[in-house]
């Protein structure tokens, strides 16, 4: 009975409470690494560092009055965030935090579940939050937000055929599309992923900013063409689950980025003697360690890029990412063969 549901459902509750408290901190944490990078100071006023920043933010968005545009789709208009944001909480089912620990005389494993399918999981959740942007531009009865949902749509088909593609060649290099067990084959393997795989790196990478509407691809909400985006309707917490969705994302991206390509929550060369004393250090730190350095990359390519062009986006998924991902799945799938 507690193996089977009380265990489980208290990593549900801790997983979901993390990921919204992250989330609140990645929206301070993009504030001050842009306000460094610009040279100002970014939130102050809100507690000592502005550190409370994000709940002054939440209790703005609670308060602030949630208007429906008399024309709108009604009920497409209220579900197209809660779409949008499910499927950005739900991914973290599959992701493992570490390996299996000792609470209180019981082996509890540090993720919600390992099943035999997880990536391809993550591909199918991950995929699913774009309806919520097209169904908001569509049911917004505007021109603006529809223009930009049908950006985000295309943009989503042309970068998770890339992504898709780099996916496969790690599932050749593990043998499995068990999270945990890629994480397993890089600790068996003696190396991660990013290192034997560095161009699917790279291109999963590019992918992931593309995917999560981040600069410099950041087409669906291109405020200065198209007044704001899908959300340009949008107002209170409807406003703020968009956000929440992106953000979550985007710590999604990082996680599954750490997993596949960084050894998930395994110390830096687990293998060799000398780093041994890094074993003291648990498990889990290492993960949120990896996850943390892809956030700050993603806030640095948003502070450093200018956005691209919506035919350069496209240009860079179908003629540039997407050839170098088969290129790749083909070079992997033949020294596989001839190491076999």
């Amino acid at each position: 009975m507690i193996d089977q549901f009380v265990i489980p459902l208290l990593k549900i509750v801790i997983v979901l409470n993390a990921t919204l408290v992250a989330v609140s901190y990645m929206v301070l944490l993009e504030r001050k690494v842009i306000a460094w990078a610009q040279s100002r100071l970014g939130p102050m006023r809100v507690g000592p560092y502005g550190i409370l920043q994000p709940v002054a933010d939440a209790v703005k968005l609670m308060i602030k009055e949630d208007i429906t545009p008399v024309r709108a789709d009604r009920w497409v208009f209220t579900a197209a965030p809660i779409i949008s944001m499910v499927p950005a909480l739900i991914v973290y089912a599959v992701i493992p935090f570490g390996p299996k620990v000792s609470l209180f005389g019981r082996q509890v494993s540090l993720s919600i579940t390992d099943v035999n399918v997880g990536l391809l999981y993550v591909v199918s959740v991950a995929s699913v939050g774009v309806y919520g942007i097209i169904l908001a531009g569509y049911a917004s009865n505007s021109k603006y937000p529809l223009l930009a949902s049908l950006r985000a749509s295309a943009q989503l088909i042309s970068y998770e055929v890339a992504v898709t593609l780099t996916l496969v060649s790690v599932v050749l290099m593990a043998g499995t599309l068990s999270m945990v067990s890629i994480v397993d084959a890089q600790y068996n393997g003696r190396v991660w992923f990013a290192f034997v795989q560095p161009v699917a790196f790279v291109v999963f990478f590019i992918g992931a900013l593309a995917e999560t509407n981040r600069a410099p691809f950041d087409m669906p909400e291109a405020e200065q063409e198209l007044t704001g985006g899908f959300h340009t309707e949008y107002s209170g917490m409807r406003f703020a689950l968009f956000f929440l969705a992106e953000y979550a994302n985007v710590i999604v991206a990082s996680s599954v980025a750490t997993t596949l390509f960084l050894g998930g929550w395994l110390r830096p060369f687990p293998n060799v003697a000398m780093l041994r004393f890094l074993g003291f250090i648990p498990s889990w730190t290492w993960f949120l360690i990896k996850s943390f350095v892809f956030l700050y990359i993603f806030i640095w390519v948003r502070a450093t890029l200018p956005r691209y062009r919506y035919d350069q986006l496209m240009r860079l998924g179908w003629k540039v990412l997407i050839p170098l991902a088969i290129a790749n799945l083909v070079v992997t799938g033949i020294v596989k063969v001839l190491l076999s």
